[in-house]
Parts: structure tokens; sequence; C-alpha cells
């Protein structure tokens, strides 16, 4: 989302970093940078106006350690002033309410509410361990309650069955009754978008917040929506007393504008980003670590939160076991590893979270580097299962044939199978004993039931 913004300001920064000292003159020249940066990523005028003077003000007033450079200095001075525009330390999500405790979700048609409120429900089952049901209040847009009864079935969520005559918020009203009898930890209450901001609508969701009586009450916006984001997020904001915003489709090519303004805007804090299609797609946002992501500097806490909730430990323990006992690896052990990438969004979603100086070295973009990965995966599955055991038996012809089965050219068939001998004579060099001397500095150490070194 904010590949744009993010380029725009490693230049400008890698500028300051060749100066001796931080000057007025400078500094006026790197926030003229920084003030076209955010118009070009769509931020809002007022919020460009207040950001930049409180830049001016901590850059001019600023004691340069003789540890930093100027640039090093700047840095830090953007990264306190983004995460205050963004909300300050991450705020989170109040969850110690009385239960049930209702989330009333608001906004305007095709921001995805409604699988958003699927998202939201999966994450506070596996990760809140919360029962919870849901309920959609769209009486106007056909199938609408048939989607969200169908995602919540995806995400082992209750669902509560509404007659679509029934008047938007007797449907709330009846829905909080069944989550008090159910004793559902939280009743997700889904509500009918718009084309645009109108009367109607807004009366609507009044009706419904007073029938429901939400403890927390988050604004949908699409993150691709740009300065019509921070209209709307205003209009909402004087009907309903909000309490935090949620922002979809920002895995899209979105400029970001509206993550920067809609906060400042509101005045509300923005709790979590939708990062996908998928169910999965949402986690929490963190000003802090958005920043750094902002600034070129990578969101590795992150990867590793990612890592330890969407790798499948099983899979990685049988690798392990079979790399430490020298047995081979194999195409088959190859697909599983490269399907592990795709399930955690795809090489896009990791490098994003990567410092640029790291992604810079790979010489590969992020889009290039998926495309590859589907490749390999098409090859390996034209394979025959022997194949796949056995790779030394691949001659020319079966090559020949594998590229046919997967639509590719034999010289990348010959590439796959370049790589692959590379990193099966990595795993070979790696077993026994050396192998768990890797792995015993690592916190944690080897899987439980790995065979101790020979």
């Amino acid at each position: 989302m904010f590949d744009t913004l993010s380029s725009r300001l490693s230049r400008t920064l890698d500028t300051l970093r060749g100066r001796g000292r931080i000057t007025e003159e400078n500094i006026a020249e790197a926030l003229r940078e920084v003030r076209v940066a955010l118009l070009e990523a769509d931020v809002a005028l007022p919020v460009i106006k207040s950001f930049i003077e409180s830049v001016k003000s901590r850059a001019l007033g600023a004691e340069v350690a003789q540890s930093l450079t100027p640039g090093q200095a700047f840095i830090g001075i953007l990264h306190r002033e983004l995460v205050e525009l963004m909300g300050g330390h991450r705020a989170g999500f109040n969850l110690r309410a009385q239960p049930p405790l209702v989330v009333l979700l608001a906004g305007l048609q095709g921001a995805g509410k409604t699988t958003t409120a699927a998202k939201l429900a999966r994450w506070l089952i596996e990760q809140q361990r919360k029962r919870v049901l849901l309920v959609s209040t769209d009486v106007r847009r056909p199938a609408a309650m048939l989607q969200l009864e169908r995602l919540a079935a995806q995400v082992n969520a209750q669902y509560f069955a509404a007659d679509v005559q029934s008047p938007p918020a007797d449907i709330a009203c009846a829905a909080l009754e069944q989550a008090k009898r159910g004793v559902f930890d939280v009743l997700i209450v889904d509500t009918a978008g718009r084309l645009h901001v109108d009367e109607a609508l807004m009366e609507e969701v009044r009706q419904i917040d007073q029938a429901a009586h939400p403890a927390e009450r988050l604004f949908i916006v699409d993150a691709m929506a740009g300065q019509d984001a921070v209209n709307a997020a205003r209009a909402f904001g004087s009907a309903l007393d909000l309490t935090g915003v949620i922002l979809t489709k920002a895995d899209g090519d979105a400029r970001g504008g509206a993550a920067l303004s809609v906060r400042h805007v509101t005045g509300k804090p923005i709790v979590f980003l939708g990062i996908g299609e998928k169910t999965e797609a949402l986690e929490p946002f963190d000003p802090d670590r958005m920043a750094s992501r902002i600034l070129g500097m990578g969101d590795v806490v992150s990867l590793v939160e990612q890592v330890h909730r969407q790798v499948d430990q099983k899979e990685a323990e049988r690798l392990a076991r079979k790399v430490v006992k020298g047995k081979g690896f194999d195409l088959g052990d190859l697909k599983s590893q490269l399907e592990q990438v795709q399930k955690m969004g795809g090489l896009g979603a990791l490098m994003d979270k990567l410092p640029v100086a790291a992604t810079a070295k790979g010489g590969m973009s992020a889009d290039q580097g998926d495309v590859q990965v589907r490749r390999q995966i098409a090859i390996i599955n034209s394979m025959t299962p022997r194949e796949r055991r056995v790779p030394g038996i691949i001659d020319g012809s079966r090559r020949r044939r594998i590229a046919r089965g997967a639509g590719v050219q034999v010289q990348d068939v010959n590439r796959l199978m370049k790589q692959f001998l590379d990193m099966q004579r990595m795993m070979k060099s790696m077993k026994g004993g050396r192998l768990r001397q890797l792995l015993g500095a690592l916190k944690g150490g080897l899987p439980p039931g790995l065979p101790p070194a020979q």
C-alpha cells in the first residue's frame, strides 16, 4: 500500500544522509520532498500541513548525537511523527466489556464490511478464544445475509438467521437477545452500505446503534478510496460515536493516503488492516510497525508472528527430522515449502515486511517472485510421484514432457532442477550433528522427538 510513499521518502532520506549536519536549509529541502511524497500518496491537505509543521519544529530543535548522522536523526523524527499521525502507541481492541460485547460495523458499499465481519470473527475465535455470533442487518442488498451466513460457517462462528422483511433495528435487537441466551462472548453486527453518504443510511445506522448498544463502533474504509474515504469518515463520525477504524484492501495498489488521513480526521485509531481476500487476512494495526515499513525499515516482528501463526508446524517438524536423519530432500518437500510461502501471502507479502536494504539485494521484484513460485509449483505438479521422490530419473525426454504439462519452457524446468540440486546438496551437508548444533543455538531448540546427534 505504501510502496510509492516509501520509495519517495527513501530517496529524500538518502540525499540527507550525505550532509554533514542538520541545517535549516537542508531540512527545508527535505520537507519539500516529504510534502510532495504525501501529496502523491493522496493524504488530506490539512493532515499534510499539520504533519510538516510538527516535523519541522522537531527537526530544527534536534540535537544530533555523535553516533548519528543527520539522515539517521531525521529518520527518527519522521518515524515518531508518523507514529503519532497514525494513532500513537497501539491502542488495541477493547474486549473487556461485559459479554456479549457488541461490535457494530459501518461504512460505504463496497468497502468490504461483510468480509471484514467474518475476518474479525475468525480473529476473535482463533486469537482470543471467543464465542462469536454474526448477524446481518442488510435487508436491501440481494444475498447479503446468505453471504455472511456462508462466511460464518467458514470461520466456525454462529450465524443469527433473520427475516429479510424485518426492520434492521429489530434484527439487531433479536440477535442481541440470542447472544445473551446463547452465552456468546461477542456479537458482530454487519450493517448495510450505500454508494454515497445519505441521511437515510445514517438514520438506519443510528437506530441499529440504539437497539444493539455496541461497545465498539468500527468504521470500515477502503484504502483505495483516497480523499473520498476521509469525507465518508467525517460523515460517519458525526453520526456515530466511532471507537475505531478498520482499513480494508491494504494489500492493493492504494497510495496510503487514507491510512494517514482517517486517524487525523476521525480522531479514532485504526485497529485492524485487511490485507487480502481470505478470512485469515486481517492483522491488528500497529502504528509503530507501520511507520517502520513506510520508512523502509521493515517489520520483522510481524513477519515472525505471521510465520508462527500460519506455518504448518507438523510439516516443519517432519522436514527437520528427515534432514537430521540424512534422508533425501526431494521435490515433494520443495513443493511443500513453496506452498507454505503462498499460504503466507506470497513473496510480496513477506518482502513487504523486510527492510528495503534486504529486499534490494535479491534483484527480483515481489511480483516476479510470486510468478516464479507459482511456475515452480506447476512444474512439480506436472511430475509423477516417482519423479518427485527420485529426481535423478528426470532425463531430457522427461523434462520436455514436464515442460509441456506445466505450460513452460524446458529451460524453466532445467532452472528449477538446478536450484533443487543446490538445495539438496545443502541439506545433505546439514544432516546429523551439524544441523543439531545450528538449531541448538536457536531459542527453543529442535522439535520434540528428533534423534540425538551422532
